[in-house]
C-alpha cells in the first residue's frame, strides 16, 4: 500500500515539475464582450473570419457608437528554468563519515548475546605504601 501511494506522490509530482517548466499561451477574441473563439498555442480567430465561415451577421456588434467593438486578449506563461541541479560528487572525506556513521549507528542498538564485563581480567597494580594514609584521606 505504501508503495502504491509512493509511486502516485511521484507521478504527480513529475507532472507538477512539467507543467511548472513549460511554457504556453493562450489567445482569446472577444467581440461585444462576448467571447468568440479561444485558442491555445496559436492565434484566436477574429469573429470576421467566423462569420464568412459561418455566413451570419448576428456575430457582428450593432452599436455604431463604438469604435472598435472587438478585442483581444493574449495570456502567455513563460516557463521557467531555475531549478537547482542536484551534485552527486562525493568526495573520501565525506564517505568516510558517512560509512562511520551508519556502522556506529547500527551498531549503537545490536544487542549483545552474553554479560561481558569488560575489567574480569584486569589485575590491580601492587601498592608498595598504603595511599590513603600517605595522603591522609579518611572516610567518615
Amino acid at each position: 500500500m505504501k508503495s502504491f501511494f509512493t509511486k502516485i506522490l511521484s507521478f504527480f509530482l513529475a507532472v507538477f515539475i512539467l507543467f511548472s517548466t513549460s511554457s504556453f499561451t493562450v489567445d482569446m477574441h472577444f467581440c461585444c464582450n462576448k467571447l468568440v473563439d479561444m485558442a491555445f498555442f496559436s492565434k484566436a480567430e477574429s469573429c470576421m473570419e467566423i462569420v464568412q465561415k459561418k455566413d451570419n451577421n448576428s456575430k457582428q456588434c450593432t452599436s455604431i457608437q463604438e469604435k472598435s467593438c472587438c478585442d483581444n486578449q493574449t495570456i502567455v506563461k513563460e516557463g521557467g528554468d531555475t531549478f537547482k541541479k542536484s551534485n552527486t560528487i562525493l568526495e573520501i572525506d565525506t564517505l568516510v563519515f558517512i560509512n562511520t556513521f551508519f556502522n556506529t549507528y547500527i551498531n549503537l542498538f545490536e544487542g549483545l548475546e552474553e554479560n561481558v564485563i569488560s575489567f574480569k581480567t584486569y589485575r590491580p597494580p601492587l601498592l608498595s605504601t598504603d595511599i590513603i594514609i600517605l595522603n591522609e584521606t579518611f572516610l567518615i
